[in-house]
C-alpha cells in the first residue's frame, strides 16, 4: 500500500517534515516533456511535488532514445504527456496531473498557468515562440520561471523571478529573424561557452534544420539544478540568483560559473558575441551536411543507400544500379578514358568497384542477406557486376556496418603515435589471404614515403592532363560535396588555397607559376611532406600472386573488397587514413614508358618516381603494388568532406520498385 510520507521520507533531513508537506501542496507547470522536460517531471515528482500541469503535443520516436526519460520501445508512437504521466503516477499514485496534449498556445496559456506556483521550461531549444509566450505570461502573472539548457555535457540555466529582469529583457529577441533569435538564446544562456571546445563535429549543429546534438548526462544535470532552484523558490529557502545572473556548469571540463550580465544580451560583450554568432550561423547554413537518411521502400534499396558511401577516385561514383528483383541487381561501371589518373585500364575504378561490393555485402548483413557476384566486361570501358543478395539464416550483422558512412579520407596531419602490435594484427587480418602489407614506420621510412608523394605531386601539378581533372573535381563553394572534393578537405592552408584558386583559372597561368615561380613547392610541403611525417605509419599493399589470365579484373575487384575491409577496420579502431593514388599512377606510366603527357621531361620524372617507389616499398614487381597510404590517430577534426549523390540519381530505373 502506498504511503506518501514513507515514499518520500528519505528527503527528510534535507527538508523538514513541514517543508515536505509544503512541497506536496505545490503545483508546477512544465511545458515540453522531451530530453529535459521528462526528467524535470520525474525529478520533481521524487522531490514530492503534489500537482503538475504538463504540456507536449509530440509522440516518442527512435531519435529520442539517447536522452529522453520516457523513450522506450514500449512508448514508441505514444503521446509524451500520456507516457510521462503514467511514469510519474508509478512513483506517486496520489499525484495530481493535468495534461495538455496539444502543447501550449495563446488559447490555453491562461488555463495552463492557473494556480501554478512555478514554471519549469522543458521546451525544445528551437521552440522559441512557445517559450517566449510562456515566459511573458509568467512575468505578467508573477510566476517564477526556470529554464535549463543541456549544452554538451553540462547545463546552463537562468531563473526569472517576479518583479525582476524578464526573459525578453534578458535575451533581446524582439524584432529579430528566427535564426538570429536562436543565436541570441544560445549566447544568453551560455556567455562563457564552456561546451564549445569539445564539440567534435560542428556540422551536427543545424539551426536552419532545427537539429543539434545532445547527451543524457546534460539532460539529467538540467533536472538536478532545476530541482534545487525549485526547492529554494517554493520553500523560500536559500538565495536565488535570478537574471541577470546566469549559471553554467560543465561536467566534462569540470568548470562552473555564476556570472552577472547587466543588460543581458544588450551588454557590449554580448552584442559582439551575438554578431559573431550571426556570421557563424550564415556559414553553417551554406555548408550544411546531409541529414539522416529515411528508410526506403525495399530492403535492397536500403542496402544500396548504405553502400553508396563506398569511396571512389575523386568521389566520381562511377557506378549505376539496375534493381532486377528483390534480391538481384546489376551494377554498371563506366571508366572515363580522358582521366589521366585511371591508369592500367582503369585500375582505380575497378578497385573502387570492389569497395562498393564489400560495402553492399556489409550493408546486406543488416537484413540477414549474403552476397554473391559475377563479373562481365560489357564494352571497352564498360564493366558490369551481376549480384545476388539471398536471405541466409546464418548471416549476422557485420560489426563494420556502422562505419560505412563514417569512413572518409583525412588529408590533415595525424598524431605520431606508433601503431600497436594489436592494431597492426587486426588490420593485416582484414586484408585476407590474397594481399600482404608492408609497414613504413620509422622516421626515415616516413621521410622516404613522403618524398615519394612529393615526387608524384611534382608530376601531377606540371601536366595539363591532371590540371583539367583537378579543375573539374575541386569544389570551391561547398564544404560537403556530392560530386568531387571540397577544397577545404584537401589539406592546404587558407592562403595557399586563395593563391591556388587564382592560379587554376587557366592552364597558362598554372604552367607559368609552376615552371618559373616554384609553384609546386608549397603544395608538396603542405600536402605531402608535413602530413607524411606527421602520422603513425605509411603502408604499401601488394598482391601475393600475379592473377591468372582472364582473372585480372575480378582479382582487382576482390582486392578492392579486401581494401575496403582494411579501411573500415581502421575506422573502427579509431584510426584515419589517406590513400596515395598519384605515386602508383605515375610510377606505372614511368615503369612501362607510357606517354601520358606531351612533356618528355615529365616522362623522365615518372621513370625516376617508379624506381624510387619500388626501392622504398622493397618490391621487384611494382605492378602488384595495388594500394598505399598513411595512417594514424586523428589530431584535429575535419569539418569538410566529400559526401555522395542521392541513391535516386544512381539508379538507372528509379521509378521501378522491386516486387
Amino acid at each position: 500500500m502506498f504511503s506518501y510520507n514513507q515514499a518520500f521520507s528519505r528527503n527528510l533531513g534535507w527538508v523538514t517534515p513541514q517543508e515536505q508537506a509544503v512541497l506536496r501542496s505545490k503545483r508546477i507547470a512544465i511545458a515540453g516533456l522531451g530530453g529535459v522536460g521528462g526528467s524535470h517531471l520525474l525529478t520533481l515528482t521524487r522531490l514530492g511535488i503534489g500537482s503538475f500541469h504538463i504540456a507536449d503535443f509530440d509522440t516518442f520516436d527512435l531519435v529520442n532514445f539517447n536522452r529522453q526519460a520516457g523513450a522506450t520501445l514500449s512508448s514508441l508512437g505514444r503521446p509524451k504527456v500520456e507516457v510521462l504521466a503514467d511514469m510519474a503516477k508509478g512513483i506517486n499514485p496520489e499525484i495530481n496531473i493535468k495534461p495538455f496534449p496539444s502543447g501550449i498556445d495563446e488559447y490555453n496559456l491562461s488555463e495552463f498557468f492557473t494556480e501554478v506556483d512555478l514554471y519549469v521550461d522543458g521546451l525544445d531549444f528551437f521552440a522559441l515562440p512557445a517559450r517566449r509566450a510562456a515566459f511573458t505570461a509568467c512575468a505578467k502573472l508573477g510566476i517564477p520561471a526556470i529554464t535549463a539548457a543541456p549544452l554538451g555535457m553540462g547545463v546552463a540555466y537562468l531563473v526569472f523571478m517576479p518583479g525582476g529582469m524578464t526573459f525578453e529583457d534578458y535575451f533581446c529577441l524582439q524584432g529579430l529573424e528566427t535564426e538570429h533569435q536562436y543565436v541570441n538564446f544560445l549566447v544568453g544562456l551560455s556567455p562563457k561557452g564552456f561546451h564549445r571546445p569539445y564539440l567534435v563535429d560542428l556540422t551536427r549543429v543545424s539551426l536552419s534544420g532545427r537539429d543539434a546534438p545532445s547527451t543524457v548526462m546534460a539532460c539529467q544535470l538540467c533536472a538536478g539544478v532545476a530541482g534545487v532552484e525549485a526547492l529554494k523558490i517554493l520553500l523560500g529557502r536559500g538565495k536565488v540568483w535570478a537574471a541577470p545572473h546566469y549559471h553554467h556548469f560543465d561536467a566534462y571540463q569540470g568548470k562552473w560559473v555564476r556570472g552577472w550580465l547587466p543588460g543581458g544580451n544588450r551588454n557590449p560583450m554580448q552584442i559582439l558575441k551575438r554578431h559573431i554568432g550571426y556570421r557563424m550561423y550564415a556559414r553553417l547554413s551554406r555548408n550544411s551536411p546531409p541529414g539522416a537518411s529515411t528508410p526506403l521502400p525495399s530492403e535492397i534499396e536500403n542496402i544500396l543507400e548504405l553502400a553508396r558511401w563506398a569511396p571512389s577516385g575523386d568521389n566520381a561514383q562511377p557506378w549505376r544500379f539496375d534493381i532486377v528483383t528483390d534480391d538481384k541487381l546489376t551494377i554498371h561501371v563506366t571508366i572515363p578514358d580522358t582521366n589521366v589518373y585511371e591508369y592500367n585500364n582503369g585500375q582505380p575504378s575497378l578497385l573502387s568497384l570492389g569497395f562498393l561490393l564489400e560495402s553492399i555485402r556489409i550493408a546486406a548483413t543488416r537484413f540477414g542477406r549474403s552476397l554473391t557476384w559475377a563479373y562481365q566486361q560489357t564494352g571497352r570501358h564498360e564493366h558490369a557486376i551481376n549480384a545476388e543478395l539471398p536471405v541466409h539464416p546464418e548471416v549476422t550483422e557485420d560489426p563494420l556496418l556502422s562505419f560505412l558512412a563514417i569512413r572518409s579520407v583525412n588529408r590533415r596531419r595525424y598524431k605520431m603515435i606508433p601503431l600497436t602490435p594489436e592494431q597492426k594484427q587486426v588490420l593485416t587480418a582484414a586484408l585476407g589471404n590474397e594481399l600482404e602489407i608492408r609497414w613504413h614506420e620509422t622516421l626515415g621510412e616516413r621521410w622516404r614515403m613522403a618524398r615519394i608523394n612529393m615526387l608524384a605531386t611534382n608530376v601531377r601539378l606540371r601536366i595539363r592532363e591532371a590540371f583539367e581533372v583537378h579543375r573539374r573535381i575541386l569544389d570551391w563553394e561547398r564544404e560537403f560535396s556530392m560530386e568531387g572534393v571540397p577544397v577545404k578537405a584537401i589539406g592546404l592552408d587558407p592562403l595557399t588555397l586563395r593563391t591556388m584558386k587564382w592560379v587554376m583559372q587557366d592552364w597558362p597561368r598554372m604552367h607559368f607559376m609552376n615552371r618559373f615561380l616554384g609553384g609546386t613547392v608549397t603544395p608538396r610541403v603542405e600536402l605531402d611532406l608535413l602530413p607524411g611525417l606527421f602520422c603513425s605509419a605509411h603502408f604499401s599493399i601488394t598482391r601475393k600472386n600475379t592473377p591468372a589470365a582472364g582473372d585480372e579484373t575480378p582479382s582487382l575487384v576482390r582486392a578492392g573488397q579486401a581494401l575496403q575491409r582494411f579501411w573500415l577496420t581502421a575506422t573502427r579502431i579509431g584510426l584515419v587514413m589517406q590513400p596515395g593514388l598519384a605515386p602508383l599512377c605515375f610510377a606505372h606510366y614511368g615503369k612501362h614508358k607510357i606517354a601520358f603527357t606531351t612533356d618528355n621531361a615529365i616522362h623522365r620524372k615518372a621513370e625516376h618516381l617508379a624506381a624510387k617507389l619500388s626501392q622504398a616499398c622493397g618490391i621487384q614487381d611494382s605492378d602488384n603494388l595495388l594500394f598505399m597510404g598513411r595512417i594514424g590517430p586523428v589530431s584535429a577534426r575535419v569539418e569538410s568532406r566529400s559526401i555522395r549523390r542521392p541513391l535516386s540519381s544512381l539508379l538507372n530505373t528509379p521509378e521501378a520498385n522491386p516486387k
